[in-house]
């Protein structure tokens, strides 16, 4: 591990820096860039004079090379955001980087590894959207999510799929992201998003992990529940069937007869029971013909808000996730990382960190 990371690293400062391989030889005084590349693949080691080498003058620091709780040049990050400026995003992704990392590192150290097996959804760029929204059908149905695919969605990503989930306190405009590791995926969401806006993203975002090889996301992408490229409207429609299959709408009756004035309530009400928003469902019918296009534009955006309550009244999920706090809480019991470094990791007091871990249900370590 400790190879492929400085390796990895080595890839990324260098095409940071763009200088070539055989710049890189030069440095370090090899005779051709195969060395470099031998090093930059994790096929060789690197010594510790070259090491030394590397921090003197390339200008990184060692950690920047050696710590493992840091994402450099290893994964793919795929944000859903509205008007957050590339320099924020970037230092938001390196903050998201280092639990990550942490998790990578320490997971497998306590007996929690990353299953062997990815799974993947056979769907691509050129295929329809109602091929997207069948995959979504079936997914809900062979992972048995019941009649509010919402309530169970994140538990079968995590313990089904092997898909590390975390909630976080993200900038405003940051929706979440997904994030692809050569041994793990994991997907962020902003636990401050409305209920309804916190599923679809985990739904879109399920899309992107299960989909990444054949068609990987933007770096960036605008946070909607209609448009974007054709990859996005990919997702959204598979997000959209995931949690408002045909099966579970058909318990609500009819809409294209519903009456203009109540429309909206009977919108807010079946989206709370979905735990999703009104206007995703709007669009959702609108995709199955079972609202007309003309009727749904005539419903306020504002009617739909946050299903028509006051977004103050939501309740947050707690930071993290459990299986993330049960992998620190083993490590801690086992003296892999202390409890002031786990707390400096989540940004937390000590104190705090033994809140968290009463949050999630999980036994605070010894340490604390």
């Amino acid at each position: 591990m400790a190879t492929q990371i400085i390796g990895a690293r080595l890839k990324a400062l260098r095409e940071e820096r763009k200088l070539s391989q055989d710049d890189l030889a030069r440095l370090f005084g090899f005779k051709d860039r195969q060395t470099v590349s031998a090093i930059e693949t994790g096929e060789r080691r690197v010594s510790a004079e070259e090491l030394v080498t590397a921090v003197e003058k390339l200008g990184a620091s060692l950690d920047y090379f050696t710590d493992p709780f840091l994402l450099a040049g290893e994964g793919s990050f795929s944000w859903r955001q509205t008007d957050v400026g590339p320099q924020r995003l970037n230092a938001y992704e390196r903050s998201a980087g280092r639990w990550i990392a942490a998790f990578r590192t320490i997971a497998p150290q306590v007996g929690r590894s990353a299953p062997l097996l990815r799974r993947s959804l056979g769907v691509t760029r050129h295929q329809s959207y109602e091929v997207a929204m069948e995959a979504g059908e079936r997914f809900v149905t062979e992972f048995g999510l019941g009649g509010v695919p919402a309530a169970r969605l994140v538990e079968v990503m995590e313990r089904e799929l092997g898909i590390l989930v975390l909630m976080v306190d993200a900038f405003q405009g940051i929706s979440g992201a997904a994030c692809r590791l050569p041994e793990l995926d994991v997907v962020l969401i902003n636990r401050h998003e409305v209920v309804g806006r916190r599923h679809f993203d985990l739904a879109h975002e399920l899309f992107h992990i299960l989909t990444w090889d054949a068609m990987p996301p933007e770096h960036s992408e605008e946070a909607r529940e209609t448009g974007g490229n054709r990859t996005e409207q990919l997702a959204n429609n598979f997000a959209s069937a995931v949690l408002m299959p045909v099966s579970v709408l058909d318990r609500f009756g009819d809409w294209s007869k519903a009456d203009e004035g109540e429309l909206a309530d009977r919108l807010n009400a079946a989206a709370d029971v979905l735990q999703v928003t009104a206007s995703a469902l709007k669009w959702r019918l609108v995709a199955l013909d079972r609202l007309k296009p003309s009727m749904a534009r005539t419903i306020p955006d504002a009617a739909l808000r946050n299903n028509g309550r006051d977004a103050a009244q939501a309740v947050l999920p707690p930071p993290f996730s459990r299986p993330f706090m049960e992998v620190i809480a083993l490590a801690i019991d086992e003296g892999r990382i202390s409890a002031r470094r786990a707390g400096a990791l989540l940004d937390l007091t000590v104190d705090d960190l033994a809140d968290l871990f009463a949050m999630h249900g999980v036994p605070s370590p010894v340490e604390l």
